[in-house]
């Protein structure tokens, strides 16, 4: 039994409140990965980013990213129809506001794939909602050649990312947790293990209380 085969019974989570569980890291460091396994417990609803980078050839609309135009990116961002926007290596990433609000509404946990900006802007107008782990890489060394062994991004596109590492990596202080990835499945296990933790915050399981009337009216003989 994993710690993930612990789960809600129905009515429980139509009594409690979700939250955001935000990954950041540096590019390289690991946050993709971790999201998509994380992903296949399927305890948690993945927050689709809207952003004006192209697509890989990796990648499909919608499953990843909503792929859209400069232009109609500045027309919600306008209609401030995003929850959280930044722009990240020259191009916009932003989450739709909506779809965060119906999520938590309806007791939905979702895992947001984004970086420092953005999880600055979600930790200020949602504060009580927001749970965030920084992940780091073990050396400046092994973020290179991760970069590198992926074989997405051409020379010039990786020494943005490896230049822009040090400013994000100084941003590690306004995370609530902070994990060293040298070894990925102990780093999956330990961000595992911060999730379940934080689904059973008393905060969130509004029904606590009423379980709780219950209980102490039980009669017993």
């Amino acid at each position: 039994m994993t710690l993930f085969d612990h789960e809600l019974s129905a009515q429980q989570k139509n009594k409690r409140r979700g939250f955001l569980f935000i990954l950041s890291s540096p590019s390289g460091a690991g946050k993709s990965t971790i999201s998509r396994l994380i992903l296949k417990d399927q305890q948690l609803e993945l927050s689709i980013s809207v952003t004006t980078r192209a697509r890989r050839s990796s990648e499909v609309d919608g499953v990843h990213y909503h792929f859209i135009s400069k232009k109609e990116f500045e027309r919600k961002c306008a209609g401030e129809e995003f929850i959280e926007w930044a722009e990240v290596h020259g191009n916009y990433y932003g989450t739709l506001r909506e779809s965060v609000e119906n999520a938590l509404s309806a007791g939905r946990d979702m895992l947001f794939d984004i970086d420092y900006q953005g999880t600055e802007q979600l930790q200020k107008k949602m504060p009580g909602d927001t749970v965030s782990v920084f992940i780091l890489p073990p050396s400046m060394k092994e973020l290179v050649a991760r970069l590198h062994r992926r074989a997405e991004d051409n020379q010039d596109i990786i020494n943005l990312r490896l230049n822009n590492a040090r400013t994000e990596i100084q941003q590690w202080r306004s995370y609530d947790y902070v994990v060293i990835n040298e070894d990925l499945n102990q780093s999956l296990l330990f961000i595992k293990s911060i999730y379940l933790a934080e689904t059973m915050k008393r905060k969130r399981c509004r029904f606590l209380k009423s379980f709780i009337d219950k209980l102490i009216a039980e009669k017993i003989n």
